[in-house]
């Protein structure tokens, strides 16, 4: 086996090399420090909360009047049924995003479950710091 040579590195490679690692720290740094207002954080966190609890007031406090008058007792009912069993389960909520998009801005998170099964995307439709749609695909 031929020994490796001992010689230094040329500058050229040692700039490459050094501007790879800065490139890779800030892009994972950037990932990680990621997070939504915490105004807008507090409000998905009650709307889960209240998905589980079953309490439509709460769900539609910090709604828009179009989205408060979008959600009646039943379909909230049924919304509620579908999903609280898994919350109560237990979950974690993992900011991905946040987009702009026709004068709105939608958050995004991963809703990983406790329970195993398939994970969801909260989808937050904001404007003017009221909320316009909720949805969970």
């Amino acid at each position: 086996m031929k020994p490796i040579s001992g010689a230094p590195l040329a500058p050229a490679t040692i700039y490459r090399i050094l501007l790879c690692v800065v490139v890779f720290v800030g892009s994972a740094a950037q990932a990680a420090w990621a997070q939504a207002p915490q105004e807008i954080e507090t409000t998905m966190k009650t709307m889960l909360a209240a998905t589980q609890s079953k309490s439509l007031q709460d769900f539609v406090a910090g709604g828009d009047a179009a989205f408060n008058a979008t959600w009646s007792q039943p379909m909230f009912d049924s919304f509620s049924a579908q999903f609280a069993p898994r919350f109560n389960q237990g979950f974690v909520a993992n900011y991905l995003a946040r987009l702009n998009q026709g004068g709105y801005q939608i958050y995004l998170w991963k809703l990983e479950f406790k329970d195993g099964g398939d994970d969801r995307l909260v989808t937050m439709v904001v404007k003017d710091g009221k909320v316009s749609g909720f949805f969970l695909r």
